[in-house]
């Protein structure tokens, strides 16, 4: 793509065209050096038309219905004359590379919806359970007019709380499962967690997830609170019937009115924005290092040295790092 063409694009994106939408992630997104060069000049034009909108990150363990509450409230929100952009990220298989699921196939009702847009991504092997450039795909939807953007992730783990670096509002939805999902749950997860949901709440589950909820209440009052003026809220809602879906936009709603007064959503920006630089460091390094022709010559023998445990992990770290950046690092060391 010539930089011309992304004048165009960047123009294309601004209009609301939707194929230059997916063409504008898809460049982003890729792995082609001359690429993200393109993506950062296409990304500098876009960025004057990003963050008037509400960025809404979706986790929960496999299986707690993550879609289905997506599609349900995400068809809410269109019909209350919203526009929402939904960013899966799917598992990846570890032999292809490829995407196992298709969370636009499991989103069928809000899919075809004009004022809804859905990019599913494939995690791939960065942390946190987001794709590496789900940030970007992000600020490339807002510049496209969506004032509601929803990102799913892979489920819960130690890493997962990447998704807290790129939203304004963090929704963890558990199931009815009561004590045994909770002392299964990070708590390092839970305290990051805005509002906790228990979904699937109909039918013979609605006293579970009722008894669920008043446990995480329960539980949450000896955690410290992510925000001073704002204790998480936790409720129940079924994706299923619709129940507690209109609460759920409430609390975000008031969410974001509390930390637009106190400053905070400022604030959570400002450092999200950092965080995201240094991890773009550490990544970019990462990827520096395997490309380097000569380096790449060195990495076999150095795994295997430490595999045989004739040099230490942290001692082929160094070395890698100091033929990369020469020998001016090793000297400030």
């Amino acid at each position: 793509m010539t930089k011309p063409d992304i004048a165009q694009l960047a123009e294309s994106v601004l209009e609301g065209n939707r194929g230059a939408l997916a063409r504008a992630i898809t460049l982003v997104e890729s792995r082609n050096p001359e690429h993200r060069r393109d993506a950062e000049q296409l990304l500098e034009a876009l960025l004057p038309s990003t963050g008037d909108g509400i960025r809404i990150g979706v986790s929960g363990v496999p299986g707690v219905g993550k879609s289905s509450f997506i599609e349900r409230f995400g068809v809410q929100l269109i019909e209350e004359d919203h526009s929402v952009a939904v960013l899966a990220v799917d598992p990846t298989s570890q032999r292809t590379g490829g995407s196992i699921l298709g969370d636009k196939t499991r989103m069928e009702r809000l899919s075809r919806m004009e004022k809804a847009f859905i990019r599913p991504s494939p995690a791939g092997e960065t942390l946190g359970g987001v794709a590496r450039r789900t940030r970007e795909a992000m600020l490339v939807c807002e510049a496209a007019g969506f004032d509601v953007t929803l990102i799913e992730t892979v489920g819960i783990g130690q890493s997962e709380t990447t998704v807290s670096e790129m939203t304004d509002v963090f929704l963890l939805l558990l199931s009815p499962a009561g004590g045994d999902e909770l002392q299964g749950i990070k708590k390092g997860v839970v305290e990051l967690a805005d509002i906790i949901l228990v979904n699937k709440a109909d039918g013979d589950l609605v006293a579970s997830a009722n008894q669920a909820a008043a446990s995480y209440r329960n539980a949450l009052r000896m955690l410290k609170p992510r925000d001073p003026d704002w204790q998480t809220k936790v409720g129940t809602c079924s994706a299923h019937t619709g129940e507690g879906i209109d609460e759920a936009w409430r609390l975000i709603l008031e969410l974001k009115r509390v930390m637009t007064d106190n400053g905070t959503i400022a604030a959570r920006r400002d450092d999200q924005v950092l965080a995201w630089m240094w991890r773009e460091v550490k990544e970019s390094v990462v990827e520096a290092l395997r490309r380097d022709p000569q380096l790449a010559e060195r990495i076999p023998g150095l795994e295997a040295a430490v595999r045989q445990g004739e040099i230490t992990p942290t001692a082929a770290a160094r070395q890698l790092i100091e033929a990369l950046l020469g020998e001016r690092f090793g000297k400030a060391d």
